[in-house]
């Protein structure tokens, strides 16, 4: 069965859609709850970025395997398990809250709920690699190469509403009825994608060679090493997340400390970036085809400069609110460009192995970024006070992204894709 086009009557890509979308919403809610979880076990932000650092190395460590697993296992089987894994992980944070007495709990019990809590993110991130490079070898699989910019808006756009505009503040306000609540509420949401992902009818497909593991590995290396515009976008790519992530990880203590906002009031501050994501995921396709690739990417690298500038620089709300408003914005210009081109140029029999090799580069570097960040805090805080200390991230941030800008200026060229 061929990829279809015509995306408002294509029944897999809707139920995709669905899957993504539910999912996203219970991404949206952990994104709030798991880091407040973690405020109110330990101030220390070492302790704080040790949760988001757990969460993101799996990106390292399993990337690579999972792109083997995805060529040539059932990618929608993937996806499903990887869902109910994470259906399981929440029941377990709620019985970890539940057993405690209240929030915050004494020290002893705090550490020990600290770990418990590092442990499940690891777990959780585990189930996420699975399932994000799955889901994203699947997309090509239902629809026409000449709908993938518009398909992967869609997504972006559907993902970014209820994982960044519905989730957080839903968060927040489940947070303030109960701890225990939000992530109740999260494993029913995963447990309904699970559900919408198992009601897909996939094409049959050629599945890679039953080549050994490493040799299978070897294969994907090789065929990036032999695109070298793919694996330069994806040690760009790695630079940019780790930055992020560390912005990312500190922004929760950014917007208590700094800002005095409360779990709702941070919910609704992340809702601006989910309101930035949604207009660059409708705006990026049209963008793009009147920009171009490169100038696309150039433009996204220069609002990742200008934002970070602005988070590092002051501190009011309105200011963070616009700042991660356009920083999601700029990211979905960058994910519209570089995703689709990768679904293009990589051979289906390959795009799961290829995947995991630009996500080992491009994800990867996610959990150096979180606690290098909270290093970075822990470390000035003596020198130059807790408030300067938290504006740091992102003027290191602002200058990485600055010489990205002046590399891709001088170096990017696409090949025709």
């Amino acid at each position: 069965m061929p990829a279809r086009s015509l995306l408002r009557t294509n029944r897999d890509f809707r139920l995709l859609l669905s899957a993504s979308a539910v999912s996203n919403l219970g991404d949206g809610i952990a994104m709030v709850a798991l880091p407040w979880l973690a405020t109110l076990l330990t101030r220390d932000p070492l302790l704080i970025a040790t949760v988001a650092t757990a969460q993101r190395l799996p990106w390292l460590l399993f990337s690579l395997p999972a792109g083997v697993w995805t060529d040539r296992a059932d990618r929608r089987l993937l996806m499903v398990r990887a869902d109910v894994v994470r259906v399981v992980l929440m029941v377990l944070v709620v019985l970890m809250v539940m057993s405690q007495t209240g929030l915050p709990v004494p020290d002893d019990a705090g550490s020990t709920a600290i770990l418990s809590l590092i442990a499940i993110a690891f777990l959780f991130g585990s189930a996420e690699v699975v399932r994000d490079n799955a889901a994203q070898t699947v997309l090509p699989s239902i629809v026409d190469r000449a709908d993938l910019e518009r398909a992967n808006g869609q997504m972006w756009s559907a993902e970014q509403i209820t994982g960044q505009f519905i989730g957080p503040p839903m968060a927040g306000l489940l947070i303030a009825a109960s701890m225990s609540l939000s992530f109740g509420v999260d494993a029913t949401i995963y447990a309904i994608s699970a559900v919408l992902v198992c009601l897909i009818s996939l094409p049959a497909r050629k599945h890679a060679s039953d080549l050994r593991f490493w040799p299978a590995l070897r294969e994907g290396w090789t065929w990036m090493r032999c695109n070298p515009m793919i694996l330069r976008l994806a040690l760009m790519l790695g630079a940019v997340n780790a930055v992020f992530i560390g912005g990312m990880t500190i922004l929760v203590l950014y917007a208590q400390e700094v800002m005095g906002l409360s779990a709702t009031g941070y919910g609704v501050l992340l809702t601006f970036g989910a309101m930035g994501g949604v207009v660059g995921g409708l705006c990026s396709p049209a963008l793009v085809a009147r920009l171009g690739m490169r100038l696309g990417l150039l433009v996204a690298l220069g609002c990742f400069v200008a934002v970070n500038l602005m988070i590092g620089l002051f501190g009011s709300p309105a200011m963070v609110a616009l700042a991660l408003f356009v920083e999601a914005a700029a990211g979905m210009l960058w994910n519209v460009v570089t995703v689709s081109y990768r679904q293009r140029m990589i051979p289906d029999a390959l795009l799961g192995r290829v995947n995991s090799v630009y996500r080992f580069f491009g994800w990867g570097a996610m959990p150096f970024g979180a606690m290098g960040a909270g290093a970075l805090v822990a470390s000035l805080t003596p020198i130059i006070g807790r408030s300067d200390a938290l504006h740091a991230p992102y003027l290191v941030a602002a200058a990485v992204c600055g010489l990205l800008l002046a590399y891709s200026a001088a170096r990017l060229r696409f090949d025709a894709a």
